[in-house]
C-alpha cells in the first residue's frame, strides 16, 4: 500500500514534468511565428538591419535582435525603441507572448488605435508606447496590475483617458501621459493612490481645476510635472512633503497666490519652473533652496526682493525672473561660484549695479537686464566673456565707458545697450564681432567717429546708433553689410558725404538720418535698393538735385526736408503727398507741388543733352560730307536744271542768314544734287560770302483743293505751303521732326518700312506698339545693351510726346532738352552710332527730313 503510494508520488511530478518537455517546443515554435507576425506588420523601418536578424530558419528567437528571453527560452523583453519603425501593432500577435513582460516600442512612427487587446499581455512589468503618431482613445488596462513603468507620452492619443484602470497598479513607478491631446478633466484622484510613483509625467493633457492636497501624499516623488495644462487656484501647501523632488515644473498655468510656505523643505529641488501663472508675494522661501540649478519665475506679479542668499548658491546657472515687480539690487556674488549659463531680470524695477563675476567661467550666453533702474557702469569682466550670445542692458541708467572688448565679442548676436548713458567711441574691436546681428546703442551719449572696421561685421542686419553725439563721416565701406535691414543714424553729429557704396547694400528696407550735418549729393545709388521702403535724409546739408533714379523706388516714407537740395522735382516724386517731405529747400521746383516755386519753362541745359546735340551735329557733317559724292551727277540733268530756275519759290530759313533768292536758285541744279528724299531733292548751295547751305527741294502732294496727287516735280508754292501739317515752318513742327529722330534711333528702323504695314509710318507703328510693357519693350532695338533699355524708354516717351497730332499739345524744344537732360540718353545715342555707323545716320537724318511732310497722325 505505501509501495503503491510512494510510486503514485514520484509519476505524477515525472508526468507533469513530460508534458512540459513536450509542450515547451510548440510553444517556441508558436513565438516564431508570433513574431514573424509583428516583423511583416513593422518591417518598413528606415533604420537599416534592424530586423534582418527575425528569420525563420533561425535555431531560437532569443538570437533576434531586440528580443531579450527568460531562463526557459521564452521571450521576456521586446525592446525596439528609436528604430523609426512604421505600421500599426498587431497586439492580438504580441500578447499571445505568455511571458512577455515588458514591450518598448517608443520613440517609432507607428500609427493607428491600440486596442483593447493589450489586456491580453497581463504580465507587462513595463509598456512604452510614447512618442509615437497612434490616434483614438487609448483602452482600459485594468488587467495590467504588474505595471511599473508606463509610457504613453506625446503619441496623439485623444478622448478621455481611463483613469480608473489605474487603480490597481499599486507598484507604478513612472507615469508618464503628458502631451497628449486628451479630453479637459480635473486632476485625477485616482493617481493619488499609487503611493510608490517616483516620476509624474502629467504635463500638457488638458488637466484643469485645483492641484489636491493629496499630490503630498506621493512621497517618492523626485520628478513632478504639471506644466502647460489649465491648473488654477494656489499651490498647495502640502507639496511641501515632497521632500525627494529634484525637478518641479508648474509654468503656463493659472496658478495664483504666494509661493507656499513649506516650499523651503524641497533641499533636494534643483529644477524649479513656476513661470507664466499669476503669482504673487515675494521670493523668501526660495532662499532656503540651495540645491537649485535653474530657478524659473518669470511672467508672475511676484514683489520684493531678490533674496541676497541666491549670490551663495553654489550650483545655480540659469535665473530667469523677468516681468516681475522686483525690486532691490542683484545679488552681486550671482554666478561666480558655478558655471552659469544666463540671467533674464528685465522689466522689474531692480536697481543697483550689474554683478562683475557671473562670467567668471567663462561659460556665460546670456545677460538680460533690460527696463529696470540700474546704475553703474558695465563691468569690465564682460569684455572677455568670449562666450556670450546676447548681451542686453537697455533701458536702465547705466553710464560709463562701454568697455572696448564688448563691441567684438565674437559669437554674440545682439548688443543692445540703448537708452542709458554710456559714453566714449564704438571701437575697432567691432570687427571680431562676426555673429552680430543686431547692434542697438540709440540715445546715449556714445561719440567720436564709427570706426571703418564696421564694414567688418558682416552679419549686422540692424544698425540703431541715432540720438547720441557721434561725429566724423559714414565709412566708405558701409555697402560691405549686405545682410544690413535698417540703419539708423539720425540725430547724431556726422559730416560729410553719403558714401554711394551705400546702395551695395542690398537688403536695406529703413534709412534715417535725420538731424546730422550730412553735404553734397545724395548718391544715385540709393535708387537702386530693390526692397529700401523708408528714406529720412532730412535737417542736413545736402545739396544738388534729387537723383532721378529714387522714382524707381517705392516708399511709405520719404523726407528729404530742410536740406539745401536744388533743381526739378523728379516727375513720380512730385506728388502732394511728399507735399511736407521737400520744404525747407529753397532751391526745388516743381510743376505740381504748391508748396514749391514753379520750374521755369528753360531749366537750361545739361552737359549730357549739350553732348548729345553734338552728336546730332557731327552726324550732320559727316553727312554732308558722305554725299558729296553726288557731285559727279552734275552735268547728266542740265535741262532739269534750267526748268527748275523757272519755277516760283518760297525760301524760308531757320536762321538769319544773309542771302537772295537769286543765289538759292542759281544753285538748284543737277550738279549740286547731294540727296534725295520721300518729299523732294536736297542740293548744296555756296553763297557769295563763303557759306555752304543744304537746301531742299520740296514737292506739292496736294492740288488746289486739298486732295492728294501723285508725286510730281512741282515746287511748293509760296500761298499753298519749304511744312508738317501745316506747311509752315515753326518750332512745333521741328519738334514733330526731332521726335521722328529719336523713334528712328531707339527703333533702329526707317522712317518707312515694310513691316508697319500699308499706309503706316514710324509713327503710327510705335503708337500701335504702346499697349502693353511687353510691346513697348519690342520697339527697341535688340542691339540695345539690356542695361540701357530702361534710358531707351525714356527716350522713346519723349519722342512720343513730339509727335503727339495736334501741334499745340507737343511740348517746346526747350521742353524736350529738358527731358532729355533727365532721361540721360547719352550713352545710348553713342551705342547706336558706333553700332550703325556713318551710313545709317546719314540715312537717318535725310529720311526724317523726307517725313516731315507725310501729314501723319498719332
Amino acid at each position: 500500500m505505501s509501495t503503491a503510494c510512494s510510486s503514485r508520488n514520484i509519476f505524477v511530478p515525472l508526468l507533469c514534468l513530460f508534458l512540459f518537455c513536450f509542450a515547451l517546443p510548440c510553444v517556441k515554435s508558436d513565438e516564431l511565428q508570433i513574431l514573424q507576425n509583428l516583423k511583416s506588420a513593422l518591417n518598413k523601418s528606415s533604420t537599416p538591419n534592424v530586423l534582418d536578424s527575425w528569420e525563420p530558419s533561425a535555431n531560437s528567437v532569443c538570437n533576434f535582435n531586440g528580443i531579450t528571453c527568460n531562463a526557459q527560452g521564452l521571450v521576456k523583453e521586446i525592446e525596439l525603441s528609436n528604430q523609426k519603425l512604421t505600421g500599426v501593432l498587431p497586439l492580438d500577435s504580441i500578447c499571445q507572448l505568455q511571458s512577455l513582460e515588458k514591450l518598448s516600442l517608443g520613440f517609432n512612427l507607428l500609427y493607428g488605435a491600440i486596442t483593447e487587446d493589450l489586456n491580453n499581455c497581463s504580465k507587462l512589468q513595463y509598456l512604452d508606447l510614447g512618442n509615437n503618431l497612434f490616434t483614438g482613445p487609448f483602452p482600459d488596462i485594468s488587467s495590467l496590475t504588474e505595471l511599473q513603468y508606463l509610457y504613453l507620452n506625446s503619441s496623439g492619443f485623444s478622448g478621455t483617458f481611463p483613469w480608473n484602470s489605474l487603480k490597481k497598479m499599486s507598484g507604478l513607478s513612472v507615469l508618464s501621459l503628458g502631451d497628449n491631446p486628451f479630453d479637459r478633466s480635473p486632476f485625477p484622484d485616482q493617481i493619488l493612490q499609487l503611493k510608490n510613483l517616483t516620476w509624474l509625467y502629467l504635463a500638457n493633457c488638458s488637466l484643469e481645476g485645483k492641484i489636491p492636497p493629496g499630490i503630498g501624499d506621493l512621497t517618492e516623488l523626485t520628478d513632478l510635472e504639471l506644466q502647460y495644462n489649465y491648473l488654477s487656484g494656489e499651490i498647495p501647501v502640502e507639496i511641501g512633503k515632497l521632500h525627494k523632488l529634484w525637478q518641479l515644473e508648474l509654468y503656463s498655468n493659472g496658478l495664483t497666490g504666494k509661493l507656499p510656505v513649506g516650499l523651503r523643505n524641497l533641499t533636494k529641488l534643483e529644477l524649479f519652473d513656476a513661470s507664466s501663472n499669476n503669482l504673487e508675494g515675494d521670493l523668501s522661501e526660495v532662499r532656503f533652496l540651495t540645491n537649485l540649478i535653474s530657478l524659473q519665475l518669470f511672467e508672475n506679479l511676484l514683489t520684493g526682493e531678490i533674496p541676497p542668499e541666491l549670490g551663495e548658491f553654489r550650483k545655480l546657472v540659469n535665473l530667469s525672473l523677468y516681468t516681475n515687480m522686483l525690486t532691490g539690487p542683484i545679488p552681486q556674488k550671482l554666478g561666480s561660484w558655478a558655471n552659469f549659463d544666463y540671467i533674464d531680470v528685465s522689466e522689474n524695477s531692480l536697481t543697483g549695479p550689474i554683478p562683475p563675476d557671473m562670467c567668471k567661467k567663462g561659460t556665460m550666453r546670456g545677460i538680460l537686464m533690460l527696463q529696470n533702474n540700474l546704475t553703474g557702469e558695465i563691468p569690465a569682466t564682460y569684455a572677455n566673456c568670449t562666450s556670450l550670445l546676447r548681451f542686453r542692458v537697455s533701458n536702465n541708467s547705466l553710464s560709463g565707458i562701454v568697455p572696448s572688448g564688448i563691441w567684438g565679442l565674437p559669437k554674440v548676436n545682439i548688443i543692445d545697450i540703448s537708452f542709458n548713458r554710456f559714453e566714449g567711441p564704438i571701437t575697432s574691436d567691432i570687427k571680431n564681432a562676426r555673429q552680430m546681428g543686431t547692434l542697438s546703442a540709440e540715445h546715449n551719449l556714445l561719440s567720436r567717429e564709427l570706426p571703418e572696421e564696421i564694414s567688418e561685421a558682416t552679419s549686422l542686419v540692424r544698425i540703431e546708433l541715432n540720438n547720441n553725439q557721434i561725429s566724423g563721416k559714414i565709412p566708405g565701406g558701409i555697402g560691405e553689410l549686405k545682410k544690413l535691414n535698417n540703419l539708423n543714424l539720425q540725430n547724431n553729429k556726422l559730416f560729410g558725404s553719403i558714401p554711394d557704396s551705400l546702395g551695395s547694400c542690398s537688403s536695406l528696407s529703413s534709412i534715417n538720418m535725420a538731424y546730422n550735418s550730412l553735404s553734397g549729393k545724395i548718391p544715385s545709388s540709393l535708387g537702386s535698393l530693390p526692397t529700401l521702403n523708408s528714406l529720412n535724409l532730412s535737417w542736413n546739408e545736402l545739396s544738388g538735385r534729387i537723383p532721378e533714379s529714387l522714382s524707381s523706388l517705392r516708399l511709405s516714407l520719404f523726407d528729404l526736408s530742410f536740406n539745401r537740395l536744388t533743381g526739378p522735382v523728379p516727375q513720380s516724386l512730385s506728388i502732394e503727398a511728399y507735399n511736407n517731405s521737400l520744404a525747407g529747400n529753397s532751391g526745388l521746383c516743381s510743376a505740381t507741388i504748391k508748396s514749391l516755386k514753379q520750374c521755369p519753362k528753360d531749366s537750361g541745359m545739361s552737359k549730357d543733352v549739350r553732348t548729345l546735340i553734338i552728336c546730332f551735329a557731327l552726324g550732320a557733317v559727316i553727312l554732308l560730307t558722305s554725299l558729296g559724292c553726288f557731285l559727279h551727277l552734275r552735268r547728266t540733268e542740265k535741262d532739269q536744271d534750267r526748268s527748275l530756275k523757272e519755277e516760283s519759290w518760297d525760301v524760308k530759313s531757320f536762321h538769319v542768314l544773309t542771302f537772295t533768292e537769286d543765289e538759292i536758285l542759281d544753285s538748284i541744279k543737277q550738279e549740286n544734287l547731294i540727296g534725295k528724299g520721300g518729299s523732294g531733292n536736297v542740293y548744296k548751295v555756296m553763297l557769295s560770302n563763303g557759306v555752304e547751305l543744304a537746301v531742299k527741294h520740296i514737292w506739292n502732294n496736294t492740288d488746289s483743293n486739298g486732295r492728294k496727287k501723285s508725286r510730281s516735280t512741282t515746287p511748293i508754292l509760296g500761298k499753298r505751303g519749304e511744312y508738317g501739317y501745316t506747311y509752315k515752318v515753326n518750332e512745333k513742327s521741328d519738334v514733330y521732326s526731332f521726335g521722328v529722330v529719336l523713334m528712328e534711333l531707339v527703333s533702329g528702323k526707317r522712317p518707312i518700312e515694310p513691316e508697319f504695314g500699308d499706309n503706316k509710318d514710324i509713327v503710327s507703328w510705335v503708337s500701335s506698339k504702346i499697349k502693353t510693357k511687353e510691346t513697348v519693350l519690342s520697339i527697341v532695338d535688340p542691339r540695345i545693351p539690356e542695361a540701357l533699355k530702361e534710358e531707351a524708354i525714356k527716350v522713346l516717351r519723349i519722342a512720343i510726346l513730339c509727335t503727339t497730332t495736334l501741334p499745340a499739345l507737343r511740348p517746346t524744344m526747350r521742353t524736350v532738352v529738358h527731358m532729355l537732360e533727365e532721361a540721360e540718353p547719352c550713352k545710348l545715342v553713342g551705342i547706336l552710332i558706333t553700332k550703325d555707323g556713318d551710313h545709317k545716320k546719314k540715312e537717318s537724318m535725310d529720311s526724317a527730313e523726307d517725313h516731315k511732310f507725310n501729314n501723319l497722325k498719332l
